[in-house]
């Protein structure tokens, strides 16, 4: 990933790795990229409605690939969210 692009996923990228019961935030399908912090946002919810922030960090894309930053990132927050 170039420095200067900014991050973008597809909403079909992300609902690839999602858990069985999790949505997008309905207000923010395709997540957002702060140029400033260099991290892609989003928000997720469980099978409960519970409301999850998902980041992906320009580092992260830079040491792997864009979509295994992604499934990484997916990753860390549902073993945080089964505690």
């Amino acid at each position: 990933m170039k420095t200067n692009e900014p991050l973008q996923y597809t909403e079909t990228e992300i609902r690839s790795y999602l858990p069985t019961g999790w949505d997008l935030l309905a207000d923010r399908k395709g997540g957002g990229w702060d140029p400033k912090k260099k991290v892609w946002r989003a928000t997720v919810i469980d099978n409960v409605d519970f409301d999850y922030p998902l980041e992906v960090t320009a580092d992260e894309v830079g040491k792997l690939d864009r979509l295994e930053a992604l499934r990484q990132a997916m990753d860390r927050l549902y073993r945080e969210r089964l505690g």
